[in-house]
């Protein structure tokens, strides 16, 4: 499968050789430096959510395996699946799960009542039908089971200083772009009650904070940078005026010693009802145990 073909595919908003302006090698580097920033502060929220106590784990949309690698450090005792619905970015991640999967988030060849937590990351704001993925959780979820997803809300992503209000209208073509492809960058807001809709019980919602206080102010980069912008100027979403606009200020805000930034991410939880039996009429002939 192409990533343009993946793309169509889970019917959402994600093409990993195209999100940023160095092609997929640049969305794995990407990808890895993310998971570098604020994976410390995510783990924290999720340990609070129980995951330590879990016997298996399930990451959804796992892609290369940044994360999967830093959650098989915290969890050596659970089992952990990865499962992505691109093969050629999901064989990054060989070697850093117990089961590697390809399988459309919506579609899970796993039985029913079959792991205890189950993590999306960064994932759902790119599905076009977000209830679709979360009704098949919460199949997969054995009761008193924890889904915790990790997503951005666009209209507070965090704050910093010096700020830049010439480029609100460069965020927002990102903005509509992902919207146009199938995407939700305010998913965040939606989910408590998405997750109700799909019979989970009692959803949370846990914000965390990254800082330059604990990171260098270039470790932004795949936030605050213009790389994640260059693709739109070959769609036509954007012009080169004011991608180099971006790329300006964005030089200006890492070379000044006074600069700072508090990136807010958010986790939802929720937690899949007890008493439920087998749903019928759902395929698990095969699937693994």
């Amino acid at each position: 499968m192409t990533a343009a073909s993946r793309g169509a595919a889970i019917g959402g908003s994600y093409d990993p050789a195209h999100t940023t302006g160095g092609g997929l090698s640049g969305e794995l580097a990407r990808l890895e430096a993310q998971a570098e920033l604020s994976f410390a502060e995510e783990l924290h929220v999720l340990r609070g959510l129980g995951i330590d106590t879990a016997a298996t784990v399930l990451e959804l949309g796992a892609g290369p395996g940044a994360v999967t690698r830093r959650l098989r450090a915290a969890l050596p005792g659970a089992e952990l699946i990865a499962v992505d619905i691109d093969p050629e970015l999901l064989a990054h991640a060989e070697g850093a799960a117990d089961r590697l999967i390809v399988a459309d988030a919506a579609a899970l060849p796993l039985p029913d009542h079959s792991v205890d937590f189950v993590l999306l990351r960064y994932v759902l704001q790119h599905v076009a039908r977000p209830e679709q993925v979360l009704t098949e959780v919460l199949r997969v979820l054995r009761p008193g089971g924890v889904v915790a997803v990790t997503d951005v809300d666009d209209g507070c992503w965090g704050t910093a200083h010096p700020s830049y209000p010439e480029l609100a209208g460069v965020h927002a073509r990102m903005a509509a772009a992902q919207a146009a492809a199938g995407g939700d960058r305010s998913i965040v807001r939606r989910l408590p009650a998405l997750l109700a809709s799909a019979g989970f019980d009692r959803p949370v919602l846990r914000p965390f904070a990254t800082t330059n206080a604990d990171h260098p102010t270039e470790a932004f980069a795949p936030h605050l940078g213009p790389q994640r912008l260059e693709p739109l100027v070959a769609s036509g979403d954007l012009g080169l005026r004011e991608l180099a606009l971006a790329a300006d200020r964005w030089k200006r805000f890492r070379t000044d010693p006074l600069a700072w930034v508090m990136l807010l991410g958010f986790t939802v939880a929720a937690t899949a009802p007890a008493g439920r039996g087998p749903r019928k009429n759902h395929r698990t002939e095969g699937a693994p145990s």
